[in-house]
């Protein structure tokens, strides 16, 4: 069982242009459609789809549209009633595949509120091989809540404790990465922001350099960092060594959720035992396959193929610190 918390969650809803995006003009889509997202809720889904046991525990109220879609999808799901209305986010994807993303804040959670969110997630965790906290936070939750439920976590349960995944961005990242979690997963521009270490665009182009910012993530105590680097692959980081996984061109036609589904590839393969280098493998497979679906789609296992995937382990650091452009 792989459980996911999604404190933040929403509707995600997806419009595709046949022309290029166009600032303060009037354009028609070629269609629109949407799917119950946030993060966790984006891996429990691939997850499923996969055939791999998973719970989705989010807040929400019982006929919220985010929590009646994810009963139409099947989604095993457990909501905390909050007695507001989740948020909605909309992608604007076109013809290239390049996306733009509105998302709206959500809404603010209690202090008795977030309580109760974590009592759920840590009695739901029990005997669960994964936790994955994922995605922004609401207003007013404190940036160091991921950080408070992996000490919880490993306070009630010990060494039979769930092992931690964490796939969010900016302070929350920060504090939990600090909070010694199984799997820190940062996409290239949210390494970039939490290691200090060049821009999104540089990393993306070089995956030595990625490797390097993560193993700073790795001496500070996570066990792996797995950075996703859109069409350049992702990077594995583990004390054991660095792995570069790319996949061969392709046309995208989504880039949303793509992130989710690559860690949901490599959960699913951490499930069933797999090596690192083989999660990483199934974590590219899994994102290149969800870039080519439409919208926040997420694909199965069958819709994947790892054997395309090129998996290239990388050298030790060629320098020891790397500023940001910026400060230098």
């Amino acid at each position: 069982m792989i459980v996911t918390l999604t404190p933040n969650p929403s509707l995600d809803r997806t419009i595709e242009l046949v022309e290029p995006l166009a600032r303060g003009e009037v354009q028609r889509a070629v269609r629109a459609h949407h799917e119950p997202g946030g993060k966790g809720v984006n891996i429990c889904r691939a997850l499923e789809a996969s055939a791999v046991k998973c719970l989705a525990i989010l807040p929400g109220d019982s006929d919220d549209p985010v929590l009646v879609a994810l009963r139409l999808h099947k989604v095993p799901h457990l909501g905390l009633p909050i007695g507001q209305a989740l948020r909605s986010n909309v992608a604007i994807t076109e013809p290239d595949g390049t996306t733009t993303k509105v998302n709206e804040p959500g809404p603010i959670l209690t202090s008795a509120q977030q309580a109760d969110l974590i009592e759920l997630v840590l009695d739901r965790s029990q005997g669960a091989s994964w936790l994955v906290l994922a995605g922004s936070l609401p207003p007013g939750v404190p940036v160091d809540f991921y950080a408070d439920i992996i000490h919880a976590l490993r306070a009630r349960y010990g060494s039979s404790a769930p092992r931690v995944a964490v796939d969010s961005s900016g302070a929350p990242l920060a504090a939990a990465a600090l909070a010694r979690p199984d799997l820190v997963k940062p996409n290239a521009e949210e390494l970039a922001e939490l290691t200090g270490f060049s821009t999104a665009e540089t990393l993306e182009s070089d995956p030595e350099l990625t490797a390097e910012a993560a193993r700073t993530l790795v001496a500070g105590g996570a066990a792996a960092v797995l950075a996703t680097l859109g069409s350049k692959g992702a990077v594995l980081v583990t004390a054991a060594g660095a792995w570069h996984a790319t996949t061969p061109p392709m046309i995208a036609v989504s880039t949303v959720g793509a992130g989710d589904s690559a860690l949901a590839g490599y959960l699913l393969s951490s499930n069933a035992g797999a090596e690192p280098t083989d999660c990483l493998r199934q974590a590219a497979a899994h994102g290149a396959a969800a870039a080519s679906l439409p919208g926040s789609t997420v694909p199965a296992l069958s819709q994947t193929d790892p054997r395309v995937v090129t998996v290239k382990t990388l050298e030790k650091p060629k320098i020891t610190t790397h500023p940001k452009e910026d400060d230098q």
